[in-house]
């Protein structure tokens, strides 16, 4: 490798047997594949990401913790060995293995963790990778101490803070992962950014640059170069800590401050470490690329700081920060890589300048093209140009990126034989051809690379932009600006060139504005921002549709042009019936509307009352996983304080044999979990909303104001929700978040059982049924077709699929209930709804004892008298008692027939 410190230093010895044990020449697969893995990941997921979920994180992270931390963990220890010349026992390569092996296993960890949303995955992922750094930082800390004093020993200096920061930066990102407010996501996010970015790659980049910038360009290091990256150094990782301190915090102010310190020393660093490109223009595509890419820092920088600058709240900060992802990942970071690379790869191989050029000749082919793709495409990317415009374009780039990796294998393979063969001249005794330097090439250095720059090439690349640009926008000349080109089904509307931008907002179950007009011809963009403070919404029109946007967030719309008028809707169930419509009017000449259009292929676009889902139960089919009715004991003593935790989630579970929906649950399971408690008890309920969209719980066996414990939270977001049962009887808890009738329906309802403070009369076996409605949309959740939500028009016509005992049609007709002859049951029924009463009866039972809704309407003392139905309306509930004379099998139904019939049927087996 050429010396480090400049090109006229002496010559570096080149072993060229076997590298020492550890040592960095030659091939060494855990140093060289895993980036290479990462980086071919990072390509997959580009071309795979509509159907990957979380694929844009997927895609920053399999870059910037995947591929740069491995190649930042290599290369620094690289580069500490090679300017200390330290003892290579000190830190032999089968440790950095064992490291390396740490670092891929919490990388791999991690990023299955987040986008699956499963935190103690995630968790232990960023303890592997921390624990991987912390090991490495300690290694260099040992080599910087037992090495003797020398120069350039600042840049370990530099490694030794980066490797501070990136614990700090990967515990942020692992807080992100637990799911936040906006305002604590936002200042998380920054602080997560900025001890990552600019701590632990700049910080890396900022040391190793000290040395290698004027390598790659064969010059001398500058005179002044090593002292101000001294100086650098402190305002460069206390800017950092400073940021991190002021985003925690809540200061602004701080924020802005501390990157604007950052900016400034860096530009300090660069005046001297730089220098040296005024009298060396790069030649070769390492230089260049790694050049280009620190350009493309300094951008991010300068929006980062715009940002905070300009921004008012931490949600609006967040929110379009894909523009600066892009940035960073493609600008720097993907530029940077293979930048350093393609001078590294080559140097370390080893074997002279012959072996050097031979694989140096790889990484630079195709140079220019590459370089101006990449930067050329990105920055058109960033321009307000047609979506389809920025898809070709990406692609483009996305394959200029992934050439470096089949040119890297090539390069490594080229150097690889071009060492065998010198080493086979060697052996002959043969001078090996091109071994002798070039005249005036100083010892040790190999010959100068022919340039990487080619006209052709310049010509070729940008012709490749242009044609992208050109394509993109023949596909959709409306999106552009430019007359022609239709949308939305509306034949032969001829575009104006104007767009019409309006801002809607979403807020209480309506749009605002609810009504918008556009003139015929017009390019309609809808910015929609979720002003919501507790729900989640989206919106619908002309078969377009925004992603679910938390509340604070927006998206944009682009509906291209449109000739029709149309409604559009939140397609959050139930919103849209609840009146979150917006109504899109297209104003023809005279401003005439013109005659509206539906897209939702069910006619009139008002919604209509439909009836229930055509549902044919296979008789073949079974309850697979059923509810357990049996009521366990109440073991407590009185004055208990029960502590527990209801987590809101979307599951798909069985609603009758062989038919499945996607349910709303609390804890995963439909009724809820069970609360049981007596009179004098508290409950300390902790909900917490790992749902799509907002959540509430509304207990009826508390007494309290309904404003903040029953108050909708969005995802992400938990409540504590306290009280104390004074009152005895079966209470329903339910979602009360609007439209309630869908969050019930859909499966979030339960029951708490509260016994006088003495207790109940023991019987011999208890049982809970929970009477519930099942409102299926058409062809849902049977076979091959898919699962789906809560249908609204169905509840809103009052006409349910099923009806339901503990959240399965027919259940307990194929897993029944049981007892013996002689013994008492009690049946304890709550009717959960959200609609439709019930007249429970046993059929061939009579009750002797009859609970409901706080009293007894029959007891021991009626003398003989007995009952035939429990009636109850929606949200009442009691208990019965009786004993069952004889064996047999016992019918338990809904006497509303037709509910009976729907489902709302099981058998009690009764035995000797």
């Amino acid at each position: 490798m050429p010396a480090l410190t400049s090109p006229a230093a002496p010559p570096t010895a080149r072993p060229t047997g076997p590298a020492r044990p550890g040592g960095a020449r030659g091939r060494w697969p855990m140093r060289d594949y895993p980036g290479v893995l990462w980086m071919v990941l990072a390509v997959v997921m580009t071309f795979v990401h509509p159907f990957v979920p979380g694929s844009r994180w997927l895609m920053v992270h399999l870059v910037l913790l995947g591929a740069l931390t491995h190649s930042i963990m290599v290369w620094s220890t690289h580069f500490t060995q090679a300017l200390l010349k330290t003892a290579p026992g000190l830190d032999e390569r089968r440790q950095q293995n064992r490291r390396l092996v740490l670092l891929l296993v919490g990388t791999s960890t991690t990023l299955v963790g987040v986008p699956t949303a499963q935190w103690w995955v995630t968790a232990t992922g960023a303890a592997l990778v921390t624990a991987a750094v912390v090991w490495h930082g300690v290694q260099l800390f040992r080599r910087l101490r037992s090495a003797l004093p020398g120069r350039f020993r600042v840049t370990v200096r530099y490694y030794l803070a980066a490797a501070v920061c990136l614990p700090v930066g990967v515990a942020l990102g692992a807080t992100l992962a637990l799911g936040l407010d906006d305002a604590a996501h936002g200042r998380i996010l920054l602080a997560h950014i900025t001890v990552n970015v600019l701590g632990w790659v700049g910080l890396t980049v900022t040391g190793t640059l000290l040395t290698l910038w004027p390598t790659m360009l064969r010059t001398p290091i500058g005179a002044d170069a090593e002292r101000r990256a001294r100086q650098a150094l402190p305002g460069l990782a206390g800017a950092v800590a400073l940021l991190v301190a002021g985003a925690l915090a809540d200061l602004r102010w701080v924020t802005v401050a501390a990157l604007g310190l950052y900016a400034v020393a860096l530009l300090w660093w660069a005046s001297a470490v730089l220098a040296p490109v005024r009298t060396a223009r790069p030649r070769e595509f390492a230089p260049a690329s790694v050049g280009l890419s620190l350009l493309w820092w300094l951008v991010a920088i300068v929006v980062i700081l715009v940002r905070l600058s300009t921004t008012r709240t931490w949600a609006e900060f967040t929110d379009g920060f894909g523009t600066t992802s892009a940035i960073l990942v493609v600008g720097f970071a993907a530029q940077l890589l293979p930048g350093a690379l393609s001078y590294l790869v080559p140097s370390v191989l080893g074997g002279g300048k012959t072996v050097v050029r031979a694989g140096q000749a790889w990484f630079d082919r195709w140079g220019t093209a590459r370089l101006v793709v990449v930067n050329g495409g990105l920055l058109l990317c960033l321009l307000p140009v047609p979506s389809i415009v920025r898809v070709i374009l990406s692609v483009l780039v996305v394959l200029a990126l992934a050439a470096f990796v089949p040119l890297m294998l090539g390069g490594i393979h080229a150097a690889v034989r071009a060492r065998k063969e010198v080493e086979a001249a060697r052996a002959r005794g043969e001078r090996p051809a091109g071994s002798s330097p070039t005249p005036g090439t100083p010892a040790g250095e190999p010959d100068r690379m022919p340039s990487v720059w080619s006209g052709g090439q310049l010509v070729a690349a940008v012709s490749a932009l242009v044609l992208a640009v050109s394509v993109g926008v023949a596909l959709d000349p409306a999106a552009a600006g430019l007359p022609g080109g239709t949308t939305g089904g509306a034949a032969a509307v001829v575009a104006t060139g104007s767009t019409t931008t309006v801002q809607v907002s979403a807020v209480d179950m309506r749009f605002e504005p609810a009504r918008i007009e556009v003139p015929r011809g017009d390019r309609l963009v809808v910015e929609l921002t979720n002003t919501d403070p507790t729900n989640v919404h989206d919106l619908q029109v002309l078969g377009e549709r925004t992603p679910r946007l938390a509340p604070g967030e927006s998206a944009t719309l682009d509906l291209g042009v449109v000739g029709e008028t149309a409604q559009g809707w939140c397609t959050i169930v139930g919103h849209r019936q609840m009146g979150m419509v917006l109504d899109v009017v297209v104003t023809g000449d005279g401003g005439a509307p013109v005659a509206a259009t539906d897209h939702t292929g069910h006619g009139d676009a008002a919604v209509g009352v439909g009836g229930p889902a055509a549902v044919r139960l296979d008789p073949a089919a079974t309850v697979t996983d059923p509810v357990d009715p049996v009521l366990p004991p109440l073991t407590t003593p009185a004055g208990t304080t029960h502590r527990l935790t209801l987590t809101a989630t979307e599951e798909e579970l069985e609603v009758a044999p062989g038919v499945t929906q996607v349910r709303w649950t609390f804890d995963g399971q439909v009724p809820g979990p069970t609360l049981r408690g007596r009179v004098g008890d508290t409950f300390e309920v902790t909900l917490v909303n790992d749902g799509t969209m907002g959540h509430s719980i509304d207990f009826h066996a508390g007494a309290l104001a309904p404003d903040r414990p029953m108050r909708t939270i969005p995802p992400g977001e938990s409540l504590v929700y306290t009280f104390t049962a004074e009152r005895a009887g079966i209470w329903m808890y339910h979602c009360s978040t609007m439209p309630m009738s869908s969050h019930i329906a859909a499966g979030m309802h339960g029951a708490v059982i509260i016994e006088p403070e003495e207790g109940l009369p023991a019987v011999d076996r208890e049982y809970l049924l929970v009477q519930s409605e099942v409102h299926l949309s058409p062809g849902t959740g049977q076979g091959e077709a898919p699962a789906a939500e809560v249908d609204a028009a169905s509840i809103a016509a009052e006409q349910p699929t099923f009806v339901t005992f503990n959240g399965i049609a027919d259940q307990y007709d194929e897993h029944m209930l049981a007892a013996r002859v002689g013994e008492r049951v009690r049946l304890w029924v709550l009717d959960a709804g959200p609609s439709r009463p019930t007249s429970f009866h046993v059929v061939g039972g009579q009750f002797d004892t009859v609970y409901a809704e706080g009293a007894y309407s029959l007891g021991p003392e009626a003398g003989g008298a007995g009952a035939q139905a429990l009636g109850l309306q929606a949200a009442q509930g009691g208990f019965v008692e009786l004993t069952f004379p004889q064996e047999g099998h016992y019918p338990l139904v809904s006497h509303i027939m037709v509910d009976a019939e729907r489902g709302a049927h099981g058998f009690v087996r009764v035995t000797g």
